[in-house]
């Protein structure tokens, strides 16, 4: 049976790059990129990714498992399935990049950067899935791409939708309800992440989640990531999870990114701040040649802060609480 993330890291394609089972047909489309197609109608096409950044290996080996069972008929598949090991190099190397993070690359982004490896991969992934969606541009899109974060999190399990000038999908947000998340973050302006090119260039319902701390292959304790495992069986085999109750969810919308735009940077927040540390109005958090920034609501959250990135880049977002209803859908 064909073993995806094996394949990948091997560097080497499979000797058979297509081949069906009882209930699928699939096809290896590129290194670390398959694709599953099931027996006879389906409504739906679904893009799964992970490896984005090769560090975060719980939610490879997550859907790496699910495709054995898909494959081996314990599960039955019943979407248009794409499955993508983003970065396979910096997942060989156990690292979260190699020369630069492509997950700030996608939408045209990559040709900002030198020429390399990386951005060569996000040119074959964005295709991959422009022809994914384009080739059966009846039915309903999906895509989930999924990650680990680098440091702890007041919220454990978290999404952030990309922004967007449409409605969100309301199935979407009630699967992401369904699963357990504990927070979801609502993107203000565009970014280069893979979630925001499938919500901009191919319509889907797109969301980045965050699922637990960044760990090496073998020392994740998949038994933490019940919910998303399970959420994800049922959205590939339609069949229903149990309903959460609403109000399970803390919801947050992006104010200021904090950009490290000169070497002077400074982000005034301990080296241990987790994700979802909350601030006062008023305090300092960022300064750099001139310029700062200071808590403007009552109350501000950060997420992702990060003084080491690189120049351009951002070293921090700012939230702000929001209700659900703030959040169009459709």
């Amino acid at each position: 049976m064909l073993d995806l993330l094996a394949i990948t890291l091997s560097g080497h394609p499979p000797k058979q790059t297509r081949g069906a089972t009882p209930g699928i047909e699939w096809q290896w489309l590129d290194e670390g990129i398959l694709m599953l197609t099931p027996v006879g109608n389906c409504t739906q096409s679904v893009v799964l990714s992970a490896g984005i950044h090769g560090n975060e290996t719980a939610p490879i080996e997550i859907l790496n498992q699910l495709v054995s069972d898909l494959l081996a008929g314990e599960l039955t598949l019943a979407v248009r399935l794409l499955v993508i090991f983003g970065n396979p190099a910096a997942i060989s190397a156990g690292k979260r990049y190699l020369s630069a993070d492509i997950n700030r690359m996608f939408g045209g982004r990559h040709r900002r950067y030198p020429p390399g490896n990386e951005t060569r991969r996000v040119e074959i992934v964005e295709q991959a899935v422009l022809a994914f969606f384009q080739a059966e541009s009846q039915l309903t899109r999906q895509h989930y791409d999924l990650h680990t974060a680098i440091r702890g999190s007041h919220h454990t399990r978290f999404g952030l939708l990309p922004y967007q000038t449409t409605p969100y999908s309301a199935a979407m947000l009630r699967w992401l309800q369904d699963i357990q998340l504990d927070a979801l973050v609502m993107h203000t302006s565009a970014g280069g992440t893979f979630a925001h090119f499938s919500s901009e260039h191919c319509q889907a319902a797109s969301c980045t989640l965050e699922l637990g701390k960044a760990l090496p292959f073998g020392e994740n304790q998949l038994a933490e990531f019940t919910h998303i495992i399970g959420g994800l069986r049922s959205l590939v085999s339609e069949e229903p999870l149990p309903v959460q109750p609403s109000g399970g969810m803390v919801f947050y919308r992006v104010v200021q990114s904090l950009l490290k735009q000169h070497p002077d940077f400074k982000l005034w927040v301990d080296e241990e701040t987790v994700n979802f540390t909350r601030f006062s109005q008023g305090t300092l958090l960022a300064e750099q040649s001139g310029e700062h920034y200071r808590v403007k609501h009552n109350e501000e959250w950060i997420l992702f802060p990060n003084p080491q990135v690189a120049l351009g880049l951002r070293a921090g977002i700012m939230l702000v609480r929001m209700d659900k209803s703030e959040i169009p859908t459709v």
